[in-house]
C-alpha cells in the first residue's frame, strides 16, 4: 500500500459531507405478548439491533404492532403503557431502558462537583454497549444472562474495532481465559480454559468451536482469523458445549455475530489507517462498509478490506531486514430477502486471503528481532464460504436453517536446515525421511557441506466442509425456553508434505481424513420457582470416519489397509445445570457438561496411524454478583474441573517430523474471575484473571518412550499459561460537540510449555502486553490514535519457530514492537 494514495484517500474521506437520512417506514406484524417474545420478532422485521438495559423488563406485557411505520414509532407503540422507553443509539441499533420514576431525580455526582450545563450524551460507540443487558444468543433460546448457568462473555463489535482491527487478537486481549498459539495469522490454534492439544496444524480437530452467526467456520483447521469489521458482537462461552454444538467444543465456543442488512436506511462507512512500527516497516489498512436497501423489504450489506502489517524480523544470513510483512485482503457480503409472512432468507459469502512473506520468530541466542535462516518461510491461507440461512417466526416459535460450504487452504514452509552440521560426521547430519536417510538419498550432490544447503519442509492442507443445521426453538419467556434440532457435517481434510534439499525434493507420506457426522439434540431451560432455574439437554452424534494414506508405497499402503479402513463412532452427550438467586444481584450456579472429538489418521514416518476419539467431562460451579454493565460493581468467579480421556496431541516422532497420537489421560482445574467497577458513568475499570492447573496423569504406552528422556517436566498440558491477568480502564466524555474516549490495557500472560516430549519441552510465555487507544469525533466521523506495546518489550509468545530444532539453541516469537497507528473513519 502506497503512502501517497492512502493519504489522498484519507483526505477525500474526511472532506465528504455527512448526510442525515430520514427514517423510512416499513411493514410490521407483531402480536401482543411479553417483551421477550415480541421484541425479537420486531427486531427481525426491522433489520435492526434492539437491546434491553434492564433484565426485569423482559416479562413486561407489550402491545401489538401492525401496519407501516418507522422503526422508532413501532417500538414506541409496542412499549405504550409500560414504564419503558426507547433510545436510539445508532442508525441500526436501539436500546430499551426503564423510564425514570420522577423528573426530580438527578444523577448522583460527587458533592464537590459544580453544576454543569446540560450536554448531549456520548455516542453509542463510546459507552452504550457497556450498559446493555446481555442476552446469550449462543444458547439458541435467546436466554438472558441473568438465567444462564455458566460463564458467557459478550464483546461489543464497536468496542472490538476501537483502536484498530486486529482480528482474533482483539478477543485475546479482552478475555483472560482465551489463549492461542502464535505461529502467524491464519495458522494459529485457539484454546479456552486450559483445554489445549498441540502446536501444529495437523489432523486433530480444534478444541474451540468457531462460528460466524450460526455457521461453523472450521472443523480440523486452524483459526481463519477473519477480520472483525462490521461486527455486532462476539460471544465467548467457556467450558464444553457438546450438547448444543457437538464435536470440537471441548474448551468452549467463540461466536461472531455480524451486523444484519438494514432494509430501511442506506449507509456507507470507510476506515483508513497508517501505522509505524519501531525497528520495523510501516503498514496501513483500508476498509469500506456499505448497506443498500433493495426495494421495500430487502437489503444488501457489503464489507471489504485490505491490510498490510510491516515486518520487524531481520535475517542477516540472507542480508534482509523486516522480512515478516503480512498482507490481508478480504470481504463479506449478505443479501437479506424478506419472503413475506415472517420468512427471511440470507444469502452470504466470505473470502479472505492472508500472505505472510516470512516467519515471525527469532533465534533465542541471537540479537533481538533477528533470525539466521537459509530460506524464506512464507505461508498463505485462503478461506472461502458460501451460506444460505432461512428463518421463520411464529407467535412464540423460531425456526432456523443454516447451511454453508467452506473451502479452506493453507500452505506453510518450514526451515529444516541443520546448522553446524558436517557431512558424514555421524552427528545427525542427515534427517531420516521415513526409513531413508536424506544424506544418503542426495549423496551425489554433496559437493558442498550439507550445512550450507537449504532444506525445507512444505506442507499443504486443504479442507472442504459442508454444514447444515436445522432447529426449532421457543425463546425463553414465562419461565420456559427450549430448542430441538438436527445437524449434518461432511468434512474432508487432506495434508500433503514435501521435503526439499537444495534443488532436489522428495514427497513425504500424507493423509486424508473424512468425517460425516449426523446429530440430533435438544435442550430446555425451566424456571422451577422464582429464584431457581434448571437446564438439561442431550445430544446424540453418529460419525462415520474414513481416510487413507497419500504418497505412500503400494506395499505399505496395503499393509496399513486395516488401519485406514472406515469406521463409525456414536456418542451421547448429556448436560444439566442449576442457577439460584438467593439474594438480589447474587447468583449461584452449578453445571455439568461433556464434549468429544472424533478420531482420525496421522502420519508417523512412512506409516499412517489411527488415533482414537477423546472426551472431556467438566464439573463447574460459580457465583455472579451485580447486574453486568449496570451496577457500580459487578463480579464473577468460577471453578471447573475437567477429566480428559485419550488426549489427542502432537509431538515430534523419531524422524524429526510432527505427528499426532493419543498421549493418555489428563485432568485440568481452572479458576477464573472478572470484576468491573464504574465509579462514575464515564469511567470503567475492568479486571480479569485465570489460573490453570493441568497434568497428564496416565500416559499411553506408545508415548512412554518419548517421556522417558525428561519425565519430570512433561506432565503439563501444553500451550496454556498456568495463569493470566488482564486489566483495562476506559474513560468516555464529551468535549464541546465531540465524543472523546480513551482506553488503556495491560495483559500478563504467565509461563507455559510448547508441547509434548523433550524436543517440545521449551518454555514460553511470561510476558506483559500493553496498549493505549483513543478516539475523538462523533457517529459520522472520527480521528483515532493507538499505541501498542507501550514499553517495546520483547517477550516470548510462542517457542515454535520450526519443528526441526536439531542443532539450534531454540526459538522465540517476540511481541510486535511498539507500534503507532493513526486512523480516520467517516460514515454517511
Amino acid at each position: 500500500m502506497k503512502r501517497g494514495s492512502l493519504s489522498a484517500l484519507a483526505m477525500l474521506l474526511v472532506g465528504l459531507p455527512a448526510q442525515v437520512q430520514a427514517a423510512e417506514e416499513r411493514a410490521f406484524d407483531v402480536p401482543r405478548g411479553t417483551l421477550s417474545t415480541s421484541l425479537p420478532q420486531l427486531s427481525r422485521q426491522a433489520g435492526v439491533s434492539v437491546s434491553v438495559a434492564d433484565g426485569r423488563l423482559w416479562q413486561a406485557e407489550v402491545k401489538p404492532v401492525k401496519g407501516r411505520m418507522s422503526v422508532e414509532a413501532a417500538i414506541r407503540r409496542m412499549l405504550a403503557g409500560t414504564d419503558a422507553r426507547v433510545v436510539r443509539v445508532s442508525p441500526t441499533s436501539w436500546r430499551i431502558e426503564r423510564r425514570p420514576p420522577s423528573p426530580r431525580l438527578v444523577r448522583r455526582d460527587p458533592p464537590r462537583a459544580a453544576p454543569q450545563p446540560r450536554a448531549r450524551a456520548p455516542a453509542t460507540d463510546t459507552v452504550a454497549a457497556e450498559r446493555d443487558e446481555i442476552v446469550v444468543t449462543a444458547s439458541k433460546t435467546d436466554l438472558p444472562y441473568s438465567h444462564f448457568a455458566g460463564v458467557a462473555t459478550q464483546l461489543d463489535g464497536d468496542d472490538l474495532a476501537f483502536g484498530g482491527e486486529r482480528g482474533t487478537e482483539s478477543i485475546l486481549s479482552r478475555v483472560a481465559t482465551v489463549s492461542s498459539t502464535h505461529l502467524g495469522s491464519g495458522r494459529n490454534k485457539l484454546f479456552i480454559r486450559g483445554i489445549a492439544d498441540s502446536s501444529f496444524t495437523g489432523p486433530t480437530q480444534a478444541t474451540v468451536g468457531q462460528y460466524l452467526g450460526d455457521i461453523r467456520l472450521s472443523y480440523n483447521a486452524p483459526d481463519p482469523d477473519l477480520r472483525l469489521y462490521d461486527i455486532d458482537s462476539v460471544e465467548v462461552l467457556e467450558g464444553p458445549q457438546g450438547t448444543l454444538y457437538g464435536a470440537g467444543s471441548l474448551g468452549g465456543i467463540i461466536r461472531t455475530i455480524p451486523k444484519a442488512p438494514d432494509p430501511v436506511e442506506s449507509s456507507v462507512q470507510a476506515i483508513a489507517g497508517f501505522s509505524v512500527t519501531q525497528h520495523g516497516d510501516p503498514g496501513g489498512d483500508l476498509a469500506a462498509i456499505a448497506n443498500v436497501p433493495v426495494g421495500d423489504r430487502h437489503a444488501l450489506r457489503l464489507v471489504g478490506y485490505t491490510i498490510s502489517d510491516g515486518g520487524y524480523i531481520d535475517n542477516p544470513l540472507r542480508g534482509q531486514n523486516d522480512v515478516n510483512r503480512v498482507h490481508i485482503r478480504g470481504g463479506r457480503g449478505t443479501f437479506r430477502l424478506d419472503a413475506g409472512d415472517n420468512w427471511t432468507v440470507d444469502f452470504g459469502g466470505v473470502y479472505q486471503a492472508i500472505t505472510s512473506d516470512d516467519a515471525q520468530y527469532a533465534d533465542k541466542d541471537a540479537p533481538p528481532l533477528t533470525r539466521s535462516s537459509m530460506v524464506e518461510q512464507n505461508a498463505t491461507a485462503r478461506y472461502g464460504m458460501g451460506s444460505i440461512v432461512v428463518m421463520k417466526d411464529w407467535d412464540d416459535l423460531h425456526f432456523q436453517s443454516s447451511n454453508a460450504y467452506i473451502d479452506h487452504r493453507l500452505f506453510e514452509r518450514f526451515d529444516a536446515s541443520l546448522p553446524n552440521a558436517q557431512p558424514g560426521s555421524g552427528d545427525g547430519s542427515g534427517i531420516a525421511v521415513g526409513t531413508v536417510d536424506v544424506a544418503r538419498l542426495f549423496a551425489p550432490i554433496q559437493i558442498i557441506p550439507m550445512s550450507d544447503v537449504p532444506r525445507v519442509l512444505d506442507q499443504h492442507n486443504r479442507t472442504r466442509m459442508f454444514v447444515s443445521e436445522n432447529r426449532l426453538s421457543r425463546p425463553f419467556r414465562d419461565g420456559l425456553g427450549w430448542v430441538v434440532g438436527a445437524s449434518l457435517i461432511d468434512n474432508r481434510a487432506r495434508q500433503n508434505r514435501e521435503y526439499s534439499y537444495g534443488a532436489l525434493s522428495a514427497v513425504l507420506p500424507g493423509v486424508t481424513n473424512t468425517v460425516t457426522e449426523l446429530t440430533g439434540y435438544a435442550e430446555a431451560t425451566v424456571e422451577l420457582m422464582p429464584d431457581l432455574v434448571a437446564s438439561g439437554g442431550l445430544r446424540l452424534s453418529h460419525a462415520k470416519l474414513g481416510g487413507q494414506a497419500e504418497d505412500v508405497a503400494f506395499a505399505l499402503a496395503q499393509a496399513n489397509r486395516a488401519t485406514t479402513a472406515s469406521r463409525t463412532e456414536t456418542d451421547l452427550l448429556p448436560s444439566f445445570s442449576l442457577l439460584a438467586t438467593p439474594f438480589d444481584n447474587v447468583r449461584l450456579y452449578a453445571r455439568y457438561q461433556e464434549g468429544f472429538r472424533p478420531g482420525g489418521l496421522a502420519v508417523d514416518g512412512n506409516f499412517v496411524r489411527r488415533f482414537l476419539n477423546d472426551q472431556v467431562r467438566t464439573w463447574e460451579a460459580g457465583m455472579r454478583f451485580g447486574d453486568k454493565g449496570k451496577s457500580l460493581i459487578d463480579a464473577s468467579v468460577s471453578v471447573s474441573h475437567t477429566r480428559w480421556r485419550n488426549i489427542q496431541a502432537d509431538f515430534i516422532d523419531s524422524n524429526g517430523f510432527p505427528t499426532t497420537a493419543n498421549i493418555g489421560d489428563g485432568r485440568i482445574t481452572s479458576v477464573s474471575g472478572a470484576i468491573a467497577v464504574r465509579p462514575t458513568s464515564r469511567l470503567t475499570f475492568d479486571f480479569g484473571a485465570v489460573y490453570n492447573h493441568s497434568r497428564v496423569d496416565n500416559l499411553s504406552p506408545q508415548i512412554l518412550p518419548v517421556f522417558a528422556a525428561a519425565p519430570a517436566r512433561l506432565g503439563r498440558i501444553p500451550n496454556v499459561a498456568s495463569h493470566a491477568v488482564r486489566g483495562s480502564v476506559t474513560y468516555a466524555t464529551v468535549i464541546g460537540d465531540q465524543d472523546f474516549r480513551v482506553n488503556g490495557w495491560a495483559n500478563y500472560i504467565g509461563p507455559s510449555r510448547l508441547g509434548i516430549g523433550p524436543v517440545l519441552g521449551e518454555s514460553q510465555g511470561d510476558y506483559v502486553d500493553t496498549g493505549l487507544a483513543m478516539r475523538v469525533g462523533n457517529e459520522r466521523r472520527g480521528l483515532s490514535l493507538t499505541l501498542t506495546n507501550l514499553f517495546d518489550s520483547r517477550g516470548n509468545r510462542f517457542s515454535l519457530g520450526t519443528p526441526f530444532v536439531e542443532g539450534n539453541e531454540g526459538f522465540l516469537t517476540p511481541l510486535r514492537p511498539r507500534t503507532l497507528r493513526i486512523a480516520i473513519d467517516v460514515a454517511y
